[in-house]
């Protein structure tokens, strides 16, 4: 490691530093190309991906490590739109960074002021994590080139990519040098990279003897995506070829589910993989008392399902995000669609707590992260009888594809080895914490997150469906 100045007294003011191998603790960016490849484009194109990947890593072998990149370009975003890949840099892939992210490398990086990331990969993959959660100032990266019609011809503008990547770190600093630079060492001693310009080379994060406050990087709370795990070579490959079984099993779960009779679901789900945890007794509707509002946090399509499974009879379930008719035809459940008129969407939910329990999902969108979105109130305007329900599950391989048809979804989720559901039913409201001892609805609302959060070991937020669908249509 090289080190001039350890004795600093004051933190460095500038750092640019190295994404793979450096921020991130993965040197390959394969598995980030087979990522944007499912997400943005399908099993196709990740099966292909797939299959060149000896190609690649011989290329890397032999230090043609400029071919390897192009290919795996080429390969994952030929004929996509930039916006696909933006998408997908956005709500997929930062998780997955998340997760990889050095600890050590941060430290160092975060005690700067102005921060650049320079990363091998195209510029857009890397660009929203590292200025929205690392708060970079700076992305340098590879450049797409994009046809006249649109579309993106796989190819980058870059020819020589760490000479253009030295060029622009220097352009970035034209009257003084970067304090740190941040990176691996030069595979061949002779080689010019962006190190040469930095004043100071950390090659060893976790040897930097500096003593600073270290603040977490912002957290990710928006993800979606097809894939549950990061997919390495050999992780892609157990996918690829459970892929036919799953769509097999994917078709039994769904005809056993939405067409057989609720009290032949049970055998259904312990035969094909399944399994429900049920916690906690729900209360007993009583007479011609009205029923109970079951509210619970939002993880996938079929909540209201299981939950009515493990209430033992079928309770309708109030959609408020959108939902493809084609869960009208199969679910198994009444669903209770939201029409965004208030007065409107309040008499449908009062008519139908008359009849019977109700379920509901305030969220108003699947999140995905240990994180509780903000709870509409509406629903604490309506009853007292309010029984908060906690739902967690554990996925296989897949979880939801960002853009493809909401029949998908459920095929795709159905297309996992194992599911584990645990459902835990808390203890209903006491009055005083309802409406009816004079608490708002958004007292009401806030306290149900926060039990749900305690119970499910999340952290609530303030941020809600609106500011997700922010993300999605930039």
């Amino acid at each position: 490691m090289v080190m001039e100045e350890t004795s600093r007294t004051t933190s460095p003011y500038s750092v640019v530093s190295e994404c793979e191998g450096t921020l991130l603790k993965s040197n390959d960016p394969f598995s980030y190309f087979m990522l944007l490849a499912f997400d943005a484009s399908g099993v196709i194109r990740f099966a292909i991906l797939l299959f060149l990947w000896p190609v690649t890593t011989l290329l890397n072998v032999f230090s043609y490590k400029n071919a390897a990149l192009k290919l795996m370009i080429f390969v994952a975003t030929a004929g996509l739109r930039e916006s696909d890949i933006e998408l997908v840099s956005r709500i997929v892939l930062p998780k997955f960074y998340m997760d990889d992210l050095s600890m050590d490398t941060w430290k160092v990086f975060s005690s700067c002021k102005k921060r650049i990331v320079v990363t091998r990969m195209p510029r857009v993959m890397v660009e929203w994590f590292a200025k929205e959660h690392l708060s970079a100032q700076e992305v340098i990266g590879t450049e797409l080139i994009v046809n006249r019609f649109g579309f993106l011809t796989g190819l980058i503008q870059e020819t020589d990519i760490d000479t253009i990547v030295l060029n622009r770190v220097a352009s970035l600093f034209v009257d003084r040098k970067p304090h740190l630079g941040l990176g691996r060492r030069p595979a061949l001693s002779n080689s010019t990279t962006f190190l040469s310009l930095c004043e100071e080379q950390i090659h060893e994060s976790n040897k930097w003897n500096q003593q600073v406050e270290v603040q977490p990087p912002k957290p990710v709370i928006f993800h979606d995506g097809g894939l549950v795990k990061r997919p390495t070579p050999a992780t892609a490959l157990t996918i690829l070829i459970w892929f036919p079984f799953g769509i097999i099993l994917a078709v039994i779960r769904i005809l056993g589910v939405f067409v057989l009779p609720m009290w032949l679901i049970p055998y259904v789900i312990s035969l094909s993989g399944c399994r429900v945890t049920v916690k906690g007794k729900p209360p007993h509707t009583a007479g011609n008392s009205g029923g109970v509002l079951f509210v619970c946090n939002h993880i996938t399509t079929i909540d209201p399902v299981v939950i009515s499974y493990a209430l033992g009879h079928t309770t309708p379930i109030v959609v408020i995000f959108h939902l493809s008719r084609f869960y009208d035809i199969l679910s198994p459940v009444p669903i209770v669609r939201f029409t965004r008129n208030r007065d409107v969407d309040a008499a449908k939910m009062k008519q139908e707590l008359a009849k019977g329990d109700l379920v509901v999902c305030p969220e108003g969108t699947i999140c995905h992260q240990p994180f509780l979105l903000r709870f509409s109130a509406l629903f604490a305007e309506l009853t007292d009888r309010i029984v908060p329900v906690a739902i967690s599950c554990r996925f296989g391989f897949f979880r939801r594809t960002l853009k493809s048809w909401n029949g998908f979804n459920l095929i795709l989720l159905f297309m996992n080895p194992t599911l584990d559901y645990e459902i835990t039913f808390l203890d209903q409201l006491p009055l005083e914490a309802t409406c009816s001892s004079g608490k708002s609805p958004y007292d009401v609302a806030n306290n149900v997150q926060r039990v749900l959060a305690d119970t499910l070991g999340f952290e609530c937020t303030e941020l809600g469906r609106k500011a997700k669908y922010n993300i999605l249509t930039f």
